[in-house]
């Protein structure tokens, strides 16, 4: 399982075109993305920063994300200010090198990889 989580910080003046942008983005990835397990945006009581989360049950489902949805993702440079991106697991160099591009193009360019160590995962379980 890949964990994909991103924070970024909202340019001041934009958070309602940030907020549309967003929920179009998520709305295409939902019918567009069949693999993704869950994509959920989040943002601060403030609305000054926003957290994008999303679940995927293996690398090939990230790689497919960022090939569908990211010629999409440089329109929201207007909107953020990108300070992190966060993996947890293992996502494979190529997947590492977008990511890092990504992050390039929306602010700091900062990809942090976690490789799993211990637990469990019921996602999808019955």
């Amino acid at each position: 399982m890949i964990t994909y989580v991103d924070r970024s910080l909202v340019r001041a003046g934009r958070l309602a075109e940030l907020r549309a942008a967003i929920t179009e983005l998520a709305v295409f990835i939902e019918a567009n993305e069949p693999m993704i397990l869950a994509y959920n945006v989040y943002f601060d009581p403030d609305g000054s920063a926003m957290t994008v989360v999303h679940l995927h049950a293996d690398a090939a489902s990230l790689a497919f994300h960022l090939q569908i949805a990211g010629p999409r993702f440089p329109a929201f440079a207007a909107y953020v200010q990108m300070q992190s991106i966060d993996i947890y697991g293992e996502p494979g160099d190529d997947v590492v090198a977008q990511l890092r591009a990504k992050a390039q193009a929306l602010g700091s360019g900062i990809v942090r990889v976690h490789n799993h160590h211990a637990g469990f995962n019921r996602v999808g379980q019955k």
